[in-house]
């Protein structure tokens, strides 16, 4: 096995879903706030497309809309404090973030920023 090999040995402890999700990101403390799009999501981590400059190691607020499928009950809003484990950016492709989901807040009341960017950006597509 190669050295490449042996980094893509599988690392998650938990099942990922191929879920593309609107997200919207900020960094505690910072001005700054951006968006995205999950690639795929689990109760532990997520991997998704933004162009919003996340720094290895950083902690993130995400703020999203978890599936039934991983809150084991309905879609609920949640916002989830998450450390940047690595950034990727592939040939022509939009570069991609590693997160960690360390905590969640469930937001029982509805999300409209989130609600006005999943309407206008993408729609959810559940796979």
């Amino acid at each position: 096995m190669t050295g490449v090999e042996q980094n893509r040995i599988e690392r998650r402890s938990s099942q990922r879903f191929e879920y593309q999700l609107p997200v919207l990101l900020r960094v505690p403390g910072q001005e700054r706030s951006g968006s995205g799009c999950t690639q795929n999501l689990s109760s532990r981590g997520a991997m998704l497309w933004t162009d919003f400059l996340l720094l290895e190691g950083e902690t993130v607020e995400m703020t999203l809309v978890m599936p039934s499928q991983i809150t084991l009950a309905e879609d609920m809003n949640v916002r989830c404090r998450a450390k940047v484990l690595r950034r990727e950016t592939p040939d022509n492709a939009k570069p991609a973030v590693a997160l960690r989901i360390e905590h969640y807040d469930f937001l029982y009341h509805a999300a409209p920023a989130l609600e006005d960017h999943a309407s206008k950006q993408m729609p959810v597509i559940r796979t």
